[in-house]
């Protein structure tokens, strides 16, 4: 402990040793710089992208795999600042059944200095959801994190503090609670560094041929593929195929935060551990790397002609429940029509309220969001009777689709009549449509106060520590 100035006594700073130092990179700080460096000036030339919101890169040692980390972490802009970087892996040695958040450390230490933990971040996960803890043994002996650092101080002049985190789980749904927690984070202040490898130990010839495939699943953004893609190679009879990815937990989740469809995944490049010369070609390690950008944001439309397929389709989806038949999937889809969006579905009788139930989330395609959500106001709305046949005619169907959510900071992002609010704070939630605000004369405060406290159950000023965000309603 150390004494400050006024006499109360400072917690002395907590700091990891470089424990992979003169294994996975050599420990001299000389020559560390240099070998880094001359990885990265490899790539010099190379494209840089806007909107980078996610590497996936190796963890190889540098000899095998550091030129294609570099590729990784060359692709970003040189002018680019992060809040903080969140650096995603695999467990090696421990079983965790979740995500183990370093809490204990203040800094990781390198040959290269110290690199700053953000630790109330790291806590504030913890504290989020049970699915987070701090495991220790989880992080001592691992490499996968550690490995990225060099390339971290190298490529930032001052580099963000980090959130360092182990995913070990069989459990998809724990995944799913995982990317939920921490897709709020997946914005323009933050980083994410996925670390993996992907095929361990077929042949050279086999391993470009199953990467390929692999590296096409993460291409697609599809994490229904990507995991099939998975299961499909350790079906395959490859000879010493251990694993595809062995970071596939960590990519799983990243794919299940980049579900609104937002972002582009760029292929930069592939080598294995066989294209270092003189290295045996019977048994190597594949590494890719990947960027995963943030599309620019677009304007969310709808045309009149994906207007009247979704009245269609809400419509029918009334009249085929009442004849007992399942929903039917429209043959006239559009993209924009398989973005996965919320919707609400209000039915009107005579001008008066006759059933409306809506889906607020991201993770159903929208066309069949408003198939679902028109069949329940017609039939499980617990303030009405069911919708029935000889009433249909009467029926008028009215849609509201949610364009995709964005987290602010600050009320003053947020513009009453135009935006709707989502709350969250921890498991409780509430959420005002926009056009709530034409049915009542209430301040932007009260409008959010009134959510927080009658919709969210978190108090009148429970939004203050809560997580905000707005959507807008296009309604038809």
């Amino acid at each position: 402990m150390m004494n400050t100035c006024n006499g109360n006594v400072a917690k002395k700073p907590m700091i990891r040793p470089a424990t992979q130092s003169n294994r996975f990179y050599t420990g001299d700080a000389r020559d560390l710089s240099e070998e880094v460096d001359s990885f990265l000036s490899l790539h010099a030339k190379d494209k840089q992208y806007e909107h980078v919101a996610a590497l996936i890169v190796p963890h190889a040692g540098y000899y095998f795999s550091g030129n294609v980390a570099a590729a990784a972490y060359q692709s970003i802009p040189d002018d680019v600042h992060y809040k903080r970087i969140f650096l995603l892996g695999p467990s090696h040695h421990e079983w965790l059944d979740g995500a183990s958040v370093n809490t204990e450390f203040d800094y990781y230490n390198t040959p290269l200095g110290n690199v700053k933990v953000d630790v109330d971040t790291a806590q504030k996960l913890i504290e989020t959801d049970s699915v987070f803890s701090y495991q220790p043994k989880a992080h001592d002996r691992e490499h996968c994190l550690e490995v990225q650092l060099p390339f971290l101080q190298r490529r930032f002049d001052d580099v963000p503090p980090i959130v360092p985190i182990i995913i070990s789980t069989n459990d998809f749904r724990k995944l799913q609670r995982i990317a939920e927690i921490l897709k709020p984070y997946l914005t323009e202040d933050n980083l994410f560094v996925v670390s993996s490898d992907f095929s361990h130990y077929p042949s050279y010839e086999d391993a470009c041929q199953v990467d390929a495939l692999t590296g096409k699943a993460v291409e697609s953004g599809d994490v229904e593929r990507f995991i099939a893609q998975l299961e499909e190679n350790s079906r395959s009879g490859m000879r010493n195929l251990a694993t595809s990815a062995c970071g596939e937990l960590a990519i799983a989740t990243l794919m299940l935060m980049m579900q609104d469809g937002g972002y582009e995944v760029k292929h930069l490049l592939y080598q294995n551990s066989g294209d270092i010369e003189n290295h045996d070609h019977s048994r190597v390690v594949g590494y890719h790397a990947f960027a995963i950008l943030r599309r620019a944001t677009q304007e969310f439309v709808l045309s009149d002609d994906e207007k009247r397929i979704l009245k269609d389709i809400a419509l029918t989806s009334i009249s085929d429940s009442l004849a007992g038949k399942p929903i039917a999937e429209s043959t006239t889809l559009t993209a924009t029509l398989k973005r996965k969006c919320g919707a609400f579905v209000s039915l009107h009788k005579q001008g008066r309220l006759r059933g409306c139930i809506g889906h607020f989330g991201e993770d159903v395609p929208l066309h069949e969001i408003v198939a679902e959500m028109a069949r329940a106001a017609a039939f499980e709305d617990p303030r009405f009777i069911p919708v029935t046949k000889d009433e249909l005619d009467d029926i008028d169907i009215e849609i509201s689709v949610l364009t995709p959510m964005r987290r602010i900071q600050s009320l003053d992002e947020f513009q009453l009549h135009r935006h709707g609010i989502y709350i969250r704070k921890g498991y409780r939630s509430g959420t005002f449509l926009p056009q709530v605000a034409d049915e009542v004369n209430w301040t932007k405060e009260e409008f959010v106060g009134h959510c927080a406290q009658d919709k969210a159950g978190i108090g009148w000023d429970g939004w203050k520590e809560a997580e905000l965000y707005v959507y807008e309603a296009i309604v038809f």
